[in-house]
């Protein structure tokens, strides 16, 4: 019985230009779907199924090394299914027992006879089923996370080299700080959303890995076999096998909540900046919705965002479960019910919710429209002054670097005062204008000369959040294995 079914998942995107200057991140009709949800992946069908799987692998890990009989291993495997269970006997049995690993065992038991069942859960224990089932789950959610934000990636690569050339105010404390390029903000998310994807793959060994090692941990069940049926059962789940199997080293599962609370806040800052540049007095990007979108119920001219709001809200509701996994993970002696409960809380919790928010950032990215005119409207507000490095670094050459950036800060309040400009104040100035000509003062301060390597930036980051999407996609990742 193999206990992983593998798919491939494929993205690409494409970017639609408009005559108005404006511009949108899209997707191709053709990109395979990905499921907008995984919460039936923690349906509780699903949860016993993946006990099932576990309960199949033992078995024919055990028949492997001659512990249980190979026939019966065997058929323990061809009915370890939901469909070979009476469920609603199963449900009434777990209501009766308050203890569900023991009931999906007797159903087990029952659907394979009593020869063959009496082999069910042979040395097994609860927490170990319980656990095990979870690590199988969280796999499959990780790798359609993966995909997910593998098509994030191409999308953001698309808007990235569409806006490497569309100047706008860099902005720092709020202000207009530097002129620099809107692909050069999207290259900085590209960045980030690599590091959460080396992160994620990182976790990988650590999180999924079997803990099997009995009531304790320690094997006593199993004796001498333990540790090879250990390493035999993991190799057939394709997971890692730990040298200590102990149930209170719950840390590479509070790693992963951790991991994925990270991945919040990166969703987090791209959804509050787009947030912000929304905003009608800024109006630099926009959600592209289809008509018949309503803003407000009383407010007719509203054109209310809709898709980053959801964005924010979810991605803040995932950040804060990293406290609660640091707490999940201090379990006393060698186990612990009460931080198992805590702990599997948070991982039915988390994995869902770090999917859902995936989707609404590939759903938010592939709506947004830039404007670069109105970009260049708002740098027009401080066009005369945002490039005042340069200039400072330009008089830097004759009047040093001190004396140049004191010139100029001078020289700029002066100019506010007077209401002149910059350089009419600098050319009354006889050692600045004895040295450059108003021309070559107007063209430091020249706001779309002065981009630094914006755009080479942001095209480089989209080979980056191309060639990372292509990794995640050579990966395998994207199914329901």
């Amino acid at each position: 019985m193999s206990a992983t079914r593998t798919t491939d998942g494929q993205g690409s995107a494409l970017s639609l230009g408009n005559d108005n200057g404006t511009q949108q991140s899209g997707r191709t009709a053709s990109r395979e779907a990905l499921p907008d949800s995984v919460t039936d992946l923690f349906s509780t069908e699903q949860t016993w199924q993946t006990w099932l799987d576990i309960e199949a692998a033992l078995a024919l890990s055990q028949a492997s090394l001659g512990l249980i009989p190979a026939a019966h291993a065997q058929r323990i495997a061809a009915h370890a299914t939901l469909q070979h269970l009476d469920l609603p006997a199963l449900r009434a049995d777990i209501q009766r027992t308050m203890a569900p690993v023991l009931s999906v065992v007797h159903a087990l038991a029952h659907a394979c006879g009593d020869e063959a069942g009496g082999y069910v859960h042979w040395g097994g224990t609860t927490q170990n089923i319980i656990l095990g089932g979870r690590v199988l789950q969280m796999r499959r959610v990780h790798r359609l996370l993966l995909a997910r934000i593998g098509r994030v990636l191409e999308t953001l690569a698309t808007l990235a080299e569409a806006s490497s050339g569309a100047v706008m105010a860099g902005r720092t404390n709020r202000k207009h700080a530097l002129p620099i390029t809107f692909g050069f903000k999207v290259a900085s998310w590209i960045e980030e959303l690599t590091r959460c994807v080396q992160r994620l793959r990182q976790v990988e060994p650590r999180t999924f890995s079997l803990v099997f090692g009995g009531a304790i941990g320690a094997m006593h069940t199993f004796g001498p076999d333990g540790m090879l049926l250990a390493n035999v059962m993991a190799k057939r789940l394709e997971l890692g096998s730990p040298l200590v199997h102990s149930r209170a080293m719950l840390d590479p599962f509070c790693e992963y909540v951790l991991v994925l609370s990270l991945f919040a806040m990166t969703c987090s800052r791209i959804g509050n900046e787009l947030y912000t540049l929304m905003a009608d007095e800024i109006g630099e990007v926009a959600e592209s919705l289809p008509e018949g979108v309503v803003g407000s119920s009383t407010m007719p001219h509203k054109d209310n965002p809709k898709h980053v709001v959801s964005l924010i809200a979810r991605a803040a509701r995932l950040r804060a479960l990293a406290a609660p996994a640091l707490e999940a993970g201090q379990p006393s002696h060698e186990g612990d019910s009460a931080t198992n409960q805590q702990l599997y809380g948070l991982i039915d919790e988390a994995c869902p919710l770090a999917y859902d928010v995936a989707v609404r950032l590939d759903d938010l990215l592939a709506l947004i429209r830039f404007d670069a005119t109105r970009m260049l409207e708002n740098l027009a507000r401080s066009a005369d002054v945002i490039a005042s490095e340069h200039l400072m670094m330009v008089l830097a050459r004759t009047l040093g670097r001190q004396d140049a950036h004191d010139r100029v800060h001078a020289a700029i309040r002066q100019a506010r005062r007077q209401g002149c400009s910059l350089a009419d104040v600098l050319m009354k100035q006889s050692d600045v204008a004895a040295h450059y000509t108003r021309e070559q003062i107007a063209q430091a301060l020249d706001p779309a000369q002065y981009t630094g390597n914006s755009r080479d930036i942001a095209l480089r980051s989209a080979t980056l959040a191309r060639d990372v999407a292509a990794e995640i996609h050579a990966s395998g990742l994207g199914s329901h294995s």
